[in-house]
């Protein structure tokens, strides 16, 4: 990883904007404006799901059409919409916003470091829900896997989403510009935990259960949060850990899939991996 961003142009981790935008930068403001961002994403999610229930509460609206009014304004509009304009208000025309991203077709080892990433990951919750069942302890629930839990129908395009929707607009803002901002005046690693302590804290606001079933399954959100950290640093590449959070995602929901279909031992050795919610 590299600690620190060159004199101008794009770093290793293709998040550095040009030079004019980070001489007189210092690592306060950068905290200052990551935390910003990082939580004016969900603020502006939570505020068009209030808007959504309103206008449920004047129009019926079904599961398929609320679902969809949640994922375009919840993420294209509060998270990718947040972090694009962000970037246009510093200054940024269209092409130095791509190159902030970093955003090309993957190579052969980028597709590869995404599978890699994803047996890294799934190995630590593996372990991490060993460690949590036999504890006697549970994690706080996701609604959307609640929501999923309670109508089955919904999973399939939800794995669509996760790649489509949710994957990209969530690594847009908490990697690429979060973490990107971040990279601006901090050396790598601080930068990815920083980034992924926000990233993980942020989904409070999703979480159903108790203060500390909350606070386990936020510490638990941390690690997967990391790794795709540690490999948008490495590529530069949005594309990548966008890819990464859609697998992680959608695996998830295949395995909540499993335990809904299978009530034998099938579904509880999946139960076992999905315990940890996405």
């Amino acid at each position: 990883m590299n600690d620190s961003p060159p004199p101008g142009g794009e770093t290793v981790s293709g998040t550095a904007p040009p030079a004019a935008e980070t001489t007189t930068d210092s690592p306060g403001r950068a905290i200052a404006a990551a935390l910003g961002l990082g939580l004016g994403g969900p603020a502006i999610a939570l505020l068009s799901s209030l808007g959504i229930a309103l206008l449920s509460t004047v129009v019926q609206l079904s599961l398929g059409v609320a679902l969809a009014l949640g994922l375009f304004f919840g993420q294209y509009v509060a998270f990718a919409g947040l972090a694009i304009a962000y970037l246009r208000y510093r200054g940024l025309e269209w092409p130095a916003v791509r190159s902030y991203f970093g955003v090309r077709f993957p190579s052969l080892k980028e597709f590869g470091l995404v599978i890699g990433g994803w047996i890294v990951i799934f190995a630590l919750i593996l372990i991490i829900s060993t460690i949590i069942q036999a504890i006697g302890t549970q994690p706080a629930e996701n609604q959307t896997a609640v929501l999923a839990g309670e109508n089955p129908g919904i999973i399939l395009p939800l794995i669509l989403a996760m790649f489509l929707v949710v994957g990209p607009c969530e690594e847009i803002l908490y990697r690429g510009v979060v973490q990107g901002r971040l990279r601006e005046s901090l050396p790598a690693i601080p930068s990815i935990a920083i980034a992924s302590a926000i990233f993980a804290v942020v989904h409070v606001m999703a979480l159903t259960g108790g203060a500390g079933a909350m606070a386990l399954t936020v510490s638990i959100l941390f690690v997967p949060s990391l790794v795709f950290g540690a490999i948008y640093e490495y590529t530069g590449n949005i594309v990548v850990p966008a890819l990464l959070h859609g697998l992680h995602n959608s695996v998830l929901l295949g395995l909540l899939y499993i335990t809904i279909v299978y009530g034998d031992e099938l579904g509880e050795m999946a139960g076992q991996a999905a315990i940890v919610p996405f």
